[in-house]
């Protein structure tokens, strides 16, 4: 099981008690199809509504667990008109309209099972009136919207090759009068160019990055096994390929591996960092991942790049090359409506290349 589930399966289990039985019912119904991670943000989004019902009155439970299904039930439409205004319009953090869209929706996957699935001892609905099956929940993005928003907004073409050359040399020139940032680059440029390049050849998730083990992966065969993401199956690793490229990068880095990074033989990460105050190496985090990228992508000129719009260049990149359902496979989307976004951005691409091209044939 990935390291993060793990951490997950975890947190469920902590925040389970302190849900209403009948949320420990539907959770364990769903437990065999969907991973720790997304059942954890089920939780958290009823925790949300539970502490917004009590607060606007709506139940008198002194604490969630207490929040009873006649109070579910005689919910009325303005209520849940009421609670997403609540979560758009709320000063201290508005949420997204993908956030809301998501709360929304593991809303009405609960009402539903109470009403359509669970049953009492008489073989009566938990829930006789679902006032969720009322709201209709539009998809957030399109993939053409979707597409819209990350144009001019990620690597194209010789960019690709050239950010992580920049990781590996450029920044030390642009950072030359700071010893401490100097020093720290010189010690990690290895690992930060492997990681970028392997995300750029490969398209790679943060999350499926940091999973990965030393036994995961074959060079001679450009080859990795991955945890896929929203598989609930631990015991099978997807083969994901990489590019040339990258193998050269990560050759780089495994030959520093031990001796930089001061790896006890039972870490079998492959991407290491040193904790402050720490003498040995242990597997690097999500987070400090996505700092990394953003603290070269400053220096590079390109501030609103992420790590995960790293996956996106390397995807618009593969699929000029290749059709939707290999580039489908290669990211591991649940479906090629996901992948449709390349289709929009390389469209874009396409035509920038051709004018390009026309205009060199002119000089």
């Amino acid at each position: 099981m990935s390291i993060q589930k793990n951490i997950d399966r975890v947190r469920l289990g902590e925040k389970l008690p302190e849900m209403p039985g009948y949320v420990q019912q539907f959770i364990d119904y769903k437990l065999p199809d969907l991973s720790p991670s997304t059942l954890l943000e089920y939780v958290r989004d009823y925790e949300s509504f539970f502490n917004w019902l009590r607060a606007e009155g709506l139940s008198a439970g002194t604490g969630m667990k207490d929040v009873t299904l006649e109070e579910l039930e005689a919910l009325r439409m303005d209520n849940i008109t009421g609670y997403r205004l609540h979560l758009t319009t709320r000063t201290a953090s508005p949420n997204s309209r993908t956030t809301v869209i998501r709360k929304l929706s593991a809303l009405r996957s609960l009402f539903h099972y109470l009403s359509q699935i669970a049953e009492d001892d008489d073989f009566y609905p938990l829930l006789k009136r679902n006032v969720m099956a009322k709201i209709e929940i539009k998809r957030a993005n399109k993939p053409k919207d979707t597409a819209a928003k990350l144009k001019g907004k990620i690597l194209e073409e010789q960019e690709l090759t050239e950010f992580i050359d920049y990781i590996r040399e450029g920044y030390a020139v642009d950072v030359a009068g700071n010893k401490q940032a100097l020093y720290a680059h010189a010690k990690n440029k290895e690992r930060d160019a492997s990681i970028a390049s392997l995300i750029l050849n490969s398209g790679l998730r943060v999350s499926e990055v940091i999973n990965l083990n030393l036994a995961d992966l074959d060079a001679g065969n450009k080859l990795l096994y991955v945890l896929r993401k929203g598989s609930n199956d631990d015991t099978f690793k997807t083969p994901v390929y990489f590019r040339d490229q990258a193998r050269f990068d990560l050759e780089r880095y495994l030959s520093l591996r031990e001796t930089e990074y001061a790896a006890p033989k039972r870490e079998k990460a492959l991407f290491l960092a040193i904790p402050n105050g720490q003498k040995e190496g242990k597997r690097m985090t999500k987070r400090a991942i996505q700092a990394m990228i953003i603290k070269y992508a400053k220096r590079f000129g390109k501030p609103y790049l992420t790590v995960h719009k790293l996956r996106h260049s390397f995807a618009t990149d593969y699929y000029l090359q290749n059709d939707i359902y290999k580039t489908k496979e290669q990211l591991g989307h649940a479906s090629t409506e996901t992948t449709e976004i390349y289709a929009h951005l390389t469209d874009k691409t396409m035509s920038e290349a051709i004018e390009r091209r026309a205009a060199e044939e002119q000089r």
